[in-house]
């Protein structure tokens, strides 16, 4: 079973200075996969990065606070923040405007920092300009400037390769024990996270030991239940600070996805006493985002003991709100009196069978046999679509690859469709199942 530390790294930068430019590059080299969670985090500055066995979680800070009217100020708090949350920051000046004040300021709060920075200027497309265009950047005394073409890809391979330095390799050594299953807890500020991590060590008669947090601002627990081993990642950094507005809060919630990133199971906690809201349901986008299982705990339900009305209400309300992540458990539980978290565990190991639940290739090339003639699939440009196999690629979550003569004529409900085959047909009724369409291969073809 691999582990998987993710670095949290922030792109900052005046408008306008190609920071989205610059994340598309980086993020375009994932695999486009499908899966059936409409409408999850359409809106999210962020994204999972895996280069050459790297992985990092890229946050793109534009967007986070656009209503500002004092430009340097609305930069300077986002480098602020990116400084407070992330492990790495990559700061994009504009190499045809040249060096301005505005970029020597934040250049010169980041440079105190004890972060590393990558100093980066854009829209340098040769070799041929760079000289010229970099000369005035060196003013700022940095060690390094970092040239380079977001939208043409100049210097990106060298970039790629200076930041993979600083990134934790995916592997076995933090010291966990071989099969630890991997539990983040998350939710808005105050729902419960810490004392329902405390309630179930205090419930359950386990070997606890404290291990060192690989992502900032997590407290990580081993416990040992049973015969199995359980790591519990309290994301507790995500609360607001001061006075900050609700955009960055926006912004300081995503730490918790270096957290998710390591995670095989988010076990997300709502308010029983102030209801699902949309903040909850983005963080529930989080977990789908990355592809994790998920258990939804409504805490603090003895707060609604006797009230038989409220109680169905907000279940009704919590079951329309998630739609999109039906799948997942719903327990009631309470951290104060324990209510419910007998339940909790055996609910994780079934998922988790799941979650890594390998199938053999004749069994799914039968299944996908059976969808199609239950229903057939729609034409596409006046001609049929034809799937001709399938197999499985890769566990947690469960991903199947469906050859096709048309991937990008597959209309989204039949690819719902084609889930929720796959989900009925396998027993993955508790966890994410994605399918992504692929072309046949020329040899194939004339095959």
């Amino acid at each position: 079973m691999t582990s998987e530390s993710a670095a949290l790294v922030a792109l900052v930068g005046r408008p306008n200075v190609g920071k989205s430019t610059l994340f598309n590059r980086m993020t375009r080299r994932r695999d486009a996969i499908v899966d059936s969670t409409p409408g999850v985090t359409r809106d999210r500055h962020y994204a999972r990065v895996k280069w050459e066995e790297r992985l990092f979680i890229l946050i793109d800070t534009g967007g986070i606070d656009e209503g500002d009217d004092t430009m340097t100020g609305h930069i300077r708090r986002q480098a602020l923040q990116a400084i407070d949350d992330a492990d790495i920051i990559l700061f994009l000046m504009d190499g045809r405007q040249g060096l301005i004040p505005g970029d020597t300021e934040i250049v010169n709060l980041l440079r105190r920092s004890d972060k590393q920075v990558f100093f980066i200027v854009n829209k340098i497309d040769s070799p041929e300009i760079e000289i010229e265009l970099l000369a005035p950047f060196w003013e700022l005394g940095v060690d390094q400037l970092w040239p380079l073409s977001a939208d043409h890809g100049y210097g990106f391979r060298t970039l790629m390769e200076g930041l993979s330095e600083h990134l934790p390799e995916s592997s076995l050594s933090d010291g966990l024990p071989e099969g630890t299953i991997r539990l983040a807890f998350l939710g808005r500020p105050n729902v419960g996270k810490s004392s329902m991590i405390n309630a179930i060590i205090g419930q359950e008669r386990m070997v606890v030991s404290d291990i060192a947090g690989t992502t900032r601002d997590s407290v990580d627990t081993l416990l040992s239940r049973d015969r199995y081993n359980y790591l519990l990642v309290d994301t507790a950094g995500i609360r607001r600070k001061g006075k900050t507005t609700d955009k960055l809060e926006k912004f300081s919630i995503l730490k918790a996805l270096g957290a998710l990133a390591r995670c095989h199971i988010a076990l997300v906690l709502i308010d029983a006493e102030e209801g699902i809201t949309e903040q909850d349901t983005k963080v529930l986008g989080y977990t789908q985002d990355q592809g994790r299982a998920c258990i939804i705990l409504v805490n603090k339900w003895d707060l609604l003991k006797g009230d038989t009305r409220r109680q169905k209400q907000l279940m009704d309300e919590i079951e329309m709100a998630t739609t999109f992540i039906s799948f997942a458990p719903v327990l009631k539980v309470s951290a104060l009196t324990g209510q419910g978290i007998k339940r909790i565990f055996p609910e994780i190991g079934k998922m988790h069978r799941q979650f890594f639940a390998r199938f053999q290739t004749s069994a799914l090339n039968r299944l996908l046999e059976e969808a199609i003639i239950r229903h057939a699939p729609p034409l596409y440009h006046g001609r049929r679509l034809k799937f001709y196999y399938t197999a499985q690629i890769k566990t947690a979550p469960p991903t199947f690859a469906v050859i096709t003569n048309a991937p990008g004529g597959i209309h989204f409900s039949y690819q719902r469709y084609l889930v929720n085959q796959f989900r009925r047909g396998l027993d993955l009724d508790r966890v994410p199942v994605r399918l992504t369409f692929k072309p046949r291969s020329k040899r194939q073809n004339k095959g």
